[in-house]
C-alpha cells in the first residue's frame, strides 16, 4: 500500500489524487475512470470525481491501494 500524504491540507479531490500518484495520466482519464465506477474509497464505488479525499480514508483502483495520511515535518 502507497501512502500519500497531504502535508498539512485538509484534502485532495478524488481525480487530482490519482493524477498526482500517476494512477491516471491525466486528469480527463482519472475522471473517466471515476465515473466507470472503477475507483473504491473505503471499500465503496466513489463516482463522485471532486469526492474530497481526508487522511485515514484508503483509495482502491487498478489493484494499487493508496493510504491517506496527514503527517506534517517539523522544520528547525
Amino acid at each position: 500500500m502507497t501512502k500519500f500524504n497531504l502535508k498539512g491540507r485538509e484534502f485532495i479531490t478524488l481525480d487530482n489524487l490519482l493524477k498526482i500518484e500517476g494512477l491516471c495520466e491525466s486528469g480527463g482519464r482519472a475522471k473517466q475512470v471515476i465515473a466507470d465506477g472503477q475507483v473504491k474509497v473505503n471499500g465503496a464505488v466513489e463516482l463522485r470525481k471532486r469526492c474530497k479525499i481526508k487522511p485515514t480514508q484508503q483509495i482502491e483502483f487498478a489493484g494499487q491501494f493508496i493510504e491517506v495520511v496527514n503527517e506534517t515535518i517539523n522544520q528547525p
